[in-house]
Parts: structure tokens; C-alpha cells; sequence
């Protein structure tokens, strides 16, 4: 994670990373754009777009993509793995930590310095497997 410092956190900045923090759907910009405007009405997609990315930039999010057209963003900074389902296209956290283990690994045989991990899996979700038993 890039560890740049935000110069300030302004009122926008806020209102976006608690919207972020309240949820754990890993929304999209349009997402956290449509909920901010809840509390800052005159918000533009640009200003939550170029917040989105300072956050990022400064560790304080998470993006994720997925090869698709737009990102999903994770309030939760820390270092964690993700499954996506190919179905539905959610996200989830998974609550293990596996990749300290995997850093150290990669690193005893590498010889490289592993400064951050990324762990995704990718498959389906209990909800899109049920409903396909269902049709």
C-alpha cells in the first residue's frame, strides 16, 4: 500500500471514507457517489472519483479490479483476501490471514523484499449456487 499522506482531510474526503467504512459490499464510485450525495448534495462524481484515488494513494482504501470496465473499493486498508463471484459479480472479505504466511514464503525463496500481498480468489457464491439448485 502506498503510504502518502493526505496534506488535509477535508470534508468530502471524510463524508467518502465513511461511506466506505460503513459497508463491507466493496462498492463502486457510482455507489459511494450515489450515498454520499446523502450528506453532501452538490457532490460531483468527479470530486468522489479523484477522492477515491487520494484515498487510495494515501492507504487509507483499498481498490479492487477485476478485469471489468470500473473498480470496487474496500474501507478496510489492512491486508486481507477477497473472493469475487463470477456470477453476481460481488465481493466478499475472507476472514483469514493467509498472506503473511504466503509473504514469507515468497520471499525465503525468492530472495525478494514483499512489501504488500494481494490474495483473490474467484469462483462462485453460496447465494448463486443455491439459486441455481433452486432453477
Amino acid at each position: 500500500m502506498a503510504n502518502k499522506s493526505l496534506t488535509r482531510m477535508t470534508r468530502q474526503r471524510m463524508a467518502i471514507l465513511n461511506v466506505l467504512r460503513s459497508t463491507t459490499s466493496h462498492p463502486t464510485a457510482d455507489w459511494v457517489y450515489a450515498h454520499v450525495r446523502g450528506t453532501l448534495p452538490k457532490i460531483s462524481l468527479g470530486t468522489v472519483y479523484r477522492n477515491l484515488n487520494l484515498l487510495r494513494d494515501a492507504g487509507e482504501i483499498q481498490e479492487l479490479t477485476y478485469g471489468s470496465n470500473f473498480s470496487r473499493f474496500d474501507g478496510n486498508p489492512t491486508e486481507h483476501p477477497h473472493f469475487h463471484c463470477t456470477s453476481c459479480q460481488r465481493v466478499y472479505d475472507l476472514d483469514f490471514d493467509a498472506e503473511t504466511e504466503l509473504a514469507q514464503r515468497a520471499e525465503k525463496i525468492s530472495g525478494f523484499k514483499v512489501e504488500r500481498t494481494r490474495l483473490e480468489f474467484e469462483g462462485v457464491c453460496a447465494d448463486c449456487l443455491n439459486s441455481k439448485k433452486r432453477e
